[in-house]
């Protein structure tokens, strides 16, 4: 499912127009990244959660050359998945 299918989906479900859905959705995307921007975690209790986590410097591979590089440390975004949702996945 893309951004212009969720935005169908949940405009069909709410009776919100598409313009006002994808504000909305826009606006929670924003809120989200800024939220983690500034270090906080997003909780969506039963979904699940949006958090920041730090990988570490290590070696890799170019895989043109077979080269050993230095892969720089970074941040990176998470998601990990509540419990309702991983229920709702399983029995799918």
């Amino acid at each position: 499912m893309n951004k212009s299918e969720l935005v169908d989906a949940i405009a069909s479900g709410t009776g919100l127009t598409k313009a006002d859905t994808s504000r909305v959705l826009e606006m929670f995307m924003l809120t989200v990244t800024d939220a983690l921007k500034g270090g906080d975690q997003v909780v969506l209790p039963g979904f699940g959660s949006f958090s920041t986590g730090n990988r570490s410097e290590r070696e890799g591979r170019n895989p043109q050359t077979g080269e050993k590089i230095k892969i720089k440390a970074s941040r990176v975004a998470r998601f990990k998945a509540g419990k309702s949702l991983k229920e709702a996945v399983q029995e799918a």
